[in-house]
């Protein structure tokens, strides 16, 4: 049995999987996995949330134009939605499995610890290498409150047999807000609880209020100001409570309060592998302390957003820092963002947050859309793009859409500034029209 490999990656997910296929052809490659080979993003992350998503769209398009051409309403049928989804997840873990084997690489389930800064453990066998990559990506927070073990995660939401009557999700980040209106289409009952006033916190205050009350108008139910400090088990259900008075009973309570860096079982102090509350620390070239051992995706300590492209890009930066194709430090893209709520929410590039702090160097250019026609053909009921420049040079440095549309139009934002268009080569490109790419003359 082969225990010696060029470069061991701990984690199957989209981050380990990239950096061992892009290392295949010239190393051996070891790929060790303790879950569900494939990751959190096509198991019970991104792409099992938006196809229940798809189902959320079609019913706001719906509501949308009652009254405009359309007659009656479609319902959610949970179960058959359900179906819908694992159809597709049931068959990752094989998938992944079976592409990573027919590509030549080694793989092995089980729990991986180091046992000194160039062996790891799997299973009680000893492995070594020259290098190892960690990208074991983030694992749910849960607080520690009385009660704290009838909470369940985005995990259990996204493989719900039957949908809950009554609903709580504790904090009001991404996962909540998008879970929650997911929830609340369907037809449950459904109640956000924050700690402060703010939802989104990364994203422009004035997009996010505007959400809340659509969220509002579709029946959530915000509890703004308010801290959980205990969950009671009764007869009636579950019941949130705290010393100011909160009694709110519901069948299911999801915590959403975030994410934390899934290093626990690692052993990565007898690596000499540093770290912090964010994840394993690393240097301009995604290099840890210990330099046998790199770090990718959502367990690394970094500004940038914890999404599936990052961990690709840096999974294909490391595989060339390896491989020695690429020395420079690590420089990363433009990366768009997206909350899929009802509607939208989109940026890219500098923030809206960033230009209004530094108004001698940004021009901030916020549009109300939603008489133009790309809006008001799907009755679309509050359009905001916001639009940023550099002053001295009229470049487009950022973008911010709240709409139906704010997918797309982040998307050509995106290949926009990256490209550094101006205004006059966009009046001077013909795109398809009536769409929403022949609109981005009126965003400069």
């Amino acid at each position: 049995m082969q225990t010696h490999f060029d470069t061991i990656v701990i984690g199957g997910g989209p981050g380990g999987l990239a950096a061992a296929y892009s290392l295949a052809e010239q190393q051996s490659v070891l790929v060790a996995e303790n879950d569900l080979w494939g990751g959190t993003c096509p198991n019970r992350g991104c792409d099992p949330k938006k196809m229940l998503y798809s189902a959320v769209e079609i019913l706001d398009q719906q509501q949308a134009l009652q009254a405009h051409g359309l007659r009656g309403k479609s319902t959610i049928n949970w179960s058959e939605l359900m179906a819908f989804k694992r159809h597709y997840t049931q068959q990752v873990p094989e998938n992944t499995l079976n592409g990573l084997q027919s590509a030549g690489i080694q793989t092995i389930t089980g729990t991986a610890h180091f046992v000194d800064s160039q062996t790891l453990q799997i299973n009680k066998i000893n492995y070594t290498a020259a290098h190892f990559i960690i990208a074991t990506g983030q694992t749910p927070t849960i607080p520690t409150i009385d009660g704290q073990e009838f909470l369940q995660t985005s995990n259990q939401f996204l493989d719900l047999k039957h949908l809950p009557d009554k609903i709580a999700f504790i904090g009001a980040g991404y996962i909540a807000i998008e879970l929650a209106n997911i929830a609340v289409t369907a037809g449950a009952e459904v109640h956000i609880i924050q700690h402060n006033n703010r939802i989104l916190r990364d994203f422009p205050v004035a997009m996010t209020s505007e959400l809340v009350t659509s969220l509002q108008n579709k029946g959530v139910q915000f509890h703004f100001g308010t801290t959980v400090t205990g969950i009671h088990k009764s007869a009636k259900g579950l019941t949130l409570n705290n010393p100011d008075g909160l009694m709110l009973t519901v069948n299911a309570v999801f915590a959403a309060m975030g994410r934390k860096p899934n290093i626990a079982q690692l052993a990565l102090e007898k690596a000499g592998v540093t770290t912090s509350n964010h994840g394993i620390q690393v240097d301009d070239h995604l290099m840890s302390s210990n330099p046998r051992i790199y770090a990718i995706g959502d367990v690394v300590d970094r500004p940038q957003p914890k999404l599936t492209p990052v961990a690709g890009f840096e999974a294909r930066y490391v595989a060339g820092q390896l491989l020695q194709t690429n020395t420079t430090a690590i420089a990363y893209p433009l990366i768009p963002h997206t909350v899929y709520a009802s509607p939208q929410i989109s940026q890219v590039g500098i923030t809206v947050k960033t230009a209004q702090d530094n108004p001698r160097q940004y021009r901030i250019k916020q549009q109300t859309t939603t008489n133009w026609y790309t809006f008001n053909r799907i009755k679309e009921s509050n359009a905001i793009v916001t639009t940023i420049f550099e002053r001295q040079t009229n470049q487009l440095v950022g973008a911010a859409a709240y709409t139906t549309l704010a997918e797309e139009l982040i998307n050509y934002f995106t290949t926009l500034i990256k490209n550094q268009t101006t205004a006059t080569e966009l009046t001077d490109t013909i795109y398809n029209y009536p769409s929403p790419a022949s609109d981005l003359k009126y965003y400069y």
